[in-house]
């Protein structure tokens, strides 16, 4: 039999599934080092996403779950993954569900991040490709958009984990900014929570 928890665990349990964001997911292409994947993984439970897509194309695939040390504060706990071995396999279902993909990529048709509008779409999922090689051919051509972040010194890009951070930053600032409500719908917060308690 499954013990209840406290009622302070309770309140915090039910705060978290208040606070995820609907139609908000992270696609991770082809990220081989689960440092990286673990790091990316608390950037998504602290901006509220609770689903992650994660393609073992060319990557050695790994069990998120099992990733970093396994406690009631790591991430990985209390994220849903969808796990695909082609990337044209996910981005196909994603679209299949009405998500717009915004690619993260050095591109010269790349738009910078600050003049992409993440509100317009009602479902947005973010691709984050791999680190060394960033986001396949493949994924950019069935990317909606491509968005760069700007840089000003002599590198070209930031760390996986840290771009992953910086876009979620700025659709959950454009999100707040709009005054719309992005939370779960009842339904889904009360059937969130009853899978959170069992945790």
């Amino acid at each position: 039999m499954m013990n209840m928890p406290t009622e302070e665990r309770l309140k915090k349990l039910t705060k978290a599934v208040e606070k995820r964001q609907r139609d908000l997911v992270m696609v991770l292409e082809d990220v081989h080092d689960p440092h990286n994947a673990e790091a990316i993984f608390r950037s998504c439970d602290a901006f509220g996403v609770q689903d992650v897509y994660l393609i073992f194309g060319e990557s050695k695939k790994y069990n998120p779950k099992k990733v970093g040390k396994s406690s009631s504060s790591s991430a990985n706990k209390w994220l849903d993954f969808h796990a695909f071995d082609s990337t044209k396999k996910c981005l196909k279902q994603l679209k299949k569900d009405g998500y717009k993909i915004y690619a993260t990529v050095l591109h010269e048709d790349a738009r910078d991040i600050e003049k992409i509008d993440f509100v317009e779409n009602e479902k947005v999922a973010i691709l984050i490709g791999n680190e060394h090689s960033g986001v396949s051919e493949e994924a950019v051509e069935l990317s909606d958009y491509k968005v760069i972040i700007p840089m000003r010194g002599m590198v070209q890009s930031f760390n996986v984990s840290v771009t992953s951070a910086m876009f979620l930053f700025e659709v959950n600032r454009q999100r707040l900014a709009s005054g719309g409500d992005f939370s779960l719908e009842k339904k889904k917060q009360v059937k969130l929570l009853k899978d959170f308690v069992k945790r």
